[in-house]
């Protein structure tokens, strides 16, 4: 049965809001309510149509309030925030992630209208580590817990989801765990991780990357709010890339650091406003993580539009990253030097054949891959 009611959390971000702009443009809904402690942007405003706004703190029993007077029969609780910096810092950011939930599974415990709950969370609660297995199935346990930050917060809220749904069994849940999201309009951490002209990554470590395009992840949570399928969703694109293959794709250059000054890293570009990068995602660089999506194809009934290289290369393609280096003056120098060596290298006369470089002119080595 399709909602009629729908409130949606988080909507002055980017996935909430263009999630009840999507909804809003539904006719077979009748009313979507944004709900977020700040409002959304203008243009974010205007997108979302006639999606009512309306600034209330989830943190707040207030919210029980909006749902019962509503009569809202579905909610989409899509303000999971993995960024201390945006949220006011790491305090404040854990009170909105898990009192924020607990307030919100409260309200809807209490009320007789709604039939339907989706959650957003994300594949961090498998943590990262080196033990991790090749990929990680909805019932995969993790080698080692998340030790806090954005990822332990994960853990807790769908330890409160898992309750609600013994306290009501009537009401479906689904859980989604997205992977990182990255895409032209994509506002999150490694959107702007490979934007940056000179990329940092753990020396000695090459980690396995599974993104999702953002259009995808709205795709995702469109779905769950329009058909009742509940369970735990992973959800990802097909494929994956080394972090080395993307830095290579955006045009960047890659900058090993050695283990023990990673942290030192992650609070420089934090404090800079480069990259607001939590210690979990700053592991996640080291070890990578890949999760199985045959759940999501099979039972939920969903194929991701973009693959994860398909994806990457939209982000940069509508980012119009530039490499960050002259290639042709790159290429230019190396085929001097080939020159020069074929002229003065022993064992090379007068007569051996010139150097050819193994990167041609037309696929320079430090160019995005196409």
């Amino acid at each position: 049965m399709p909602p009629s009611v729908v409130l949606v959390t988080g909507v002055s971000r980017q996935l909430g809001g263009d999630l009840a702009a999507r909804l809003a443009a539904d006719p077979t809904i009748d009313r979507v309510l944004g709900v977020d402690t700040t409002p959304p942007s203008r243009d974010m405003r205007r997108r979302m149509g006639r999606a009512e706004f309306v600034r209330v703190d989830i943190r707040n029993p207030l919210i029980g309030k909006v749902i019962s007077t509503a009569k809202v029969d579905t909610v989409v609780h899509a303000s999971l925030s993995g960024h201390p910096a945006s949220s006011g810092g790491r305090s404040m950011m854990m009170e909105m992630n898990v009192i924020g939930t607990m307030q919100l599974l409260a309200a809807c415990q209490k009320s007789d209208t709604v039939g339907r709950l989706v959650v957003r969370s994300t594949t961090s609660v498998y943590g990262a580590s080196p033990r991790d297995p090749a990929t990680f199935t909805e019932t995969t346990e993790p080698k080692a817990l998340p030790p806090g930050g954005y990822s332990k917060d994960a853990v807790e809220i769908e330890g409160y989801v898992r309750s609600f749904s013994r306290r009501r069994p009537d009401i479906p849940v689904t859980t989604l765990r997205f992977v990182n999201f990255i895409g032209p309009r994509a506002d999150t951490a490694f959107a702007n991780y490979f934007s940056l002209p000179v990329v940092p990554m753990v020396l000695g470590f090459d980690a396995r990357v599974q993104l999702l395009h953002h259009e995808d992840a709205v795709a995702v949570l469109e779905r769950a709010t329009t058909n009742e399928l509940p369970g735990v969703f992973n959800v990802g694109a097909d494929g994956v890339l080394m972090l080395s293959q993307a830095i290579r794709r955006a045009g960047r250059m890659a900058l090993p650091i050695p283990e023990p000054l990673v942290p030192w890293v992650g609070r420089f570009t934090r404090r800079a406003r480069l990259v607001d990068f939590s210690p979990e995602q700053m592991r996640l660089l080291n070890y990578g993580r890949v999760v199985d999506t045959t759940k999501l194809k099979t039972e939920f009934g969903f194929e991701p539009r973009w693959t994860t290289v398909q994806a990457f290369d939209d982000f940069v393609a509508g980012r119009a990253l530039r490499p960050v280096i002259d290639t042709d003056r790159v290429v230019g120098l190396g085929e001097s030097i080939a020159h020069s060596a074929a002229h003065h290298l022993p064992g090379l006369g007068r007569g051996a054949a010139p150097v050819q470089l193994e990167a041609a002119s037309d696929q320079p080595a430090l160019a995005p891959v196409r």
